[in-house]
């Protein structure tokens, strides 16, 4: 699974007929708008027949935008050859003086 947000620009009074055309693209989905700002928050998630990442590119070629920015992305691929957590560095100590721990602590 892939997903991404996106804030889409967009000049206010082209906001509407944007909203209409990014949900035509498949894996949009329109979660709000900031219509003084000209601004569209959106998802973008991959599915059958089609990737996150072409839908991410026609978002961009939507008529009236200004602007894409990525807010977040998420990808599980990969996530079933999960490396390992590393060794303790040795003559590190697994707990700090303060008694709050160290980053190795953390690891468990």
């Amino acid at each position: 699974m892939k997903i991404a947000s996106l804030v889409v620009r967009v000049n206010p009074a082209h906001i509407d007929t944007l909203k209409a055309a990014l949900v035509e693209i498949p894996g949009v989905e329109v979660h709000g708008a900031n219509i003084e700002q000209g601004r569209v928050i959106v998802t973008v998630e991959d599915g059958e027949g089609y990737a996150m990442t072409d839908s991410v590119l026609a978002v961009n070629m939507v008529r009236h935008v200004l602007g894409v920015t990525l807010a977040y992305e998420y990808t599980d691929e990969g996530l079933e050859n999960e490396i390992e957590h590393p060794e303790p560095i040795p003559g590190l100590p697994l707990q700090a003086a303060d008694g709050i721990g160290s980053a190795q602590d953390k690891e468990a």
